[in-house]
């Protein structure tokens, strides 16, 4: 039972990362990922961080023992990409018991994401066992562990070999 933070890559077809936190962990690990951003940072978002601090920073998510399954699907259409993105999340979550997403907000589509997961979490039959929300990146520290891991992953070479420790899972899904 764990809640997952989510948060989305658009290259190499469209992937998803949900960062799996065990709830009793939730606030140890916001404070520990909040200690890793600089003066004057608002948040952490890791396409505008340099190489040696991108470094750093997953170097230190794995010595927090953060973990993550990745969702991806090979469409350069991301509203298709998204949706079975999410719904792919929804069918973990009730597969493995998870009680809670967190999704990074993204004002242009949370109509849809809202949509997505009303649907999901009704299809599954979760509506009393899953609850879900939409967040903003600067609010919420753990949802900048899902974008490390996401950048990461699709940037491929050293950045994926830097995070495959943290990689829990990975689930490839159709268009």
């Amino acid at each position: 039972m764990s809640i997952l933070f989510v948060d989305e890559s658009k290259t190499k077809g469209y992937t998803m990362v949900a960062a799996l936190v065990v709830p009793g962990d939730v606030a140890s690990l916001r404070r520990d990922v909040r200690s890793l951003v600089l003066p004057g940072q608002r948040r952490i978002h890791f396409t505008k961080e340099q190489p040696e601090r991108k470094r750093l920073i997953l170097s230190r998510l794995t010595a927090f023992g953060a973990q993550a399954h990745v969702f991806h699907c090979a469409t350069k259409n991301q509203v298709v990409g998204r949706d079975a993105c999410l719904t792919g999340i929804v069918a973990h979550a009730a597969e493995h018991a998870h009680t809670k997403i967190v999704i990074e907000r993204d004002e242009s589509i949370q109509k849809s994401d809202r949509q997505i997961l009303f649907r999901e979490v009704r299809r599954h039959g979760l509506g009393d066992a899953l609850s879900y929300a939409l967040e903003a990146p600067h609010q919420e520290p753990l949802l900048w562990v899902a974008d490390a891991i996401a950048w990461s992953y699709t940037r491929g070479g050293e950045w994926k070999q830097r995070v495959d420790p943290l990689i829990a899972g990975i689930t490839k899904l159709a268009a």
